[in-house]
């Protein structure tokens, strides 16, 4: 499935009340989710998550909206996940009254989440699969050239006959199952990756695909558990360690965000986007310090782009509201 952009509008609504700690309320705000295909996608996951600490959770109605109610006035940012969106996250946004009353907000899952898009490519092949006949390898070559092509049914029907000729292609059906994600295909997509997996029980890259599914779910303990898995199998390849970072984090389990991301920044081929995690697990700990290090970090390893621009923002926000003492 292709990865699909969508558009977050963000509305203030209502009136606002004053509180005796002088924190001020909004009402109510209301997230628009918009997806380019002009579609909705029904149950998706919406989550407000505020820099100081207050998380904000709902699941959005046949229009794609979601309300929130009494929120206190800050800088939050948006995250968008559910059984066909693509896991993804806005930048920092301020919502305040008298601000501005409408956000638009673009959303796309990272490119740092990505490797290959989890196609099995013929560089791959390892020593346990010398035993693949010439003539299901030839069939498997087609596939991934109709893949390269994003002619699905095509890649789908050579795939097959490589399986009928080899029953035991634990790659082709990891391929199969990336194919059946960006068909939007989950159920397909399952019992290919289980069947790789009933295959060869060490196949790492189907783990890491099984991961991106749960974590497209919002199932976080499950992907967790793939991609704990996963790295198991291959401690060299950081994909594993920036996903299960990721998915750790969206399950509130900040302390073993960071313990990830310090095992990923430890390859030498670390991500970047790793320090904006644990930079966030640190806020939600009210460890500042410890956040702004993080962010430095990412400013390091990725000075410059979009992404860096909104890291610079963030720091800022860090320094201002977790000033460490």
């Amino acid at each position: 499935m292709k990865s699909r952009v969508c558009v977050v509008f963000l509305l203030l609504v209502g009136s606002v009340t004053a509180q005796p700690s002088a924190v001020t309320i909004i009402h109510r705000v209301r997230v628009h989710v918009v997806f380019v295909n002009g579609a909705c996608d029904l149950a998706t996951h919406v989550r407000l998550v505020g820099l100081s600490g207050p998380v904000f959770e709902g699941v959005a109605n046949d229009q794609c909206e979601v309300e929130f109610f009494n929120l206190p006035e800050g800088n939050y940012h948006l995250t968008v996940s559910g059984d066909r969106v693509t896991p993804a996250e806005s930048g920092d946004i301020n919502v305040t009254f008298g601000g501005p009353d409408e956000f638009e907000v673009p959303v796309k899952r990272p490119k740092d989440l990505y490797r290959n898009d989890g196609i099995f490519g013929n560089s791959l092949v390892s020593a346990s699969d010398l035993s693949i006949p010439n003539r299901a390898r030839q069939e498997f070559d087609k596939a991934n050239e109709w893949i390269g092509k994003q002619e699905w049914a095509q890649a789908i029907h050579e795939l097959n006959k490589a399986i009928s000729i080899y029953p035991s292609y634990a790659v082709a059906y990891n391929n199969l199952g990336v194919i059946y994600s960006r068909m939007g295909d989950p159920r397909r997509e399952l019992a290919a990756l289980q069947k790789a997996i009933s295959l060869n029980g060490h196949f790492a890259l189907a783990y890491v695909n099984l991961g991106r599914m749960n974590i497209t779910a919002g199932n976080f303990p499950a992907a967790e558990t793939a991609l704990d898995k996963a790295s198991s199998f291959d401690p060299t390849d950081p994909m594993a360690l920036v996903l299960l970072c990721y998915a750790e984090f969206m399950d509130h389990r900040f302390d073993e965000a960071i313990a990830t991301s310090r095992k990923a920044h430890a390859l030498d081929k670390s991500h970047a986007f790793v320090h904006r995690v644990a930079a966030r697990a640190f806020e939600q700990k009210r460890q500042g310090a410890s956040a702004i290090a993080e962010l430095e970090l990412f400013l390091k390893e990725e000075p410059s782009g979009p992404r860096a621009e909104a890291a610079r923002k963030e720091l800022q926000i860090v320094e201002a509201v977790l000033r460490p003492d």
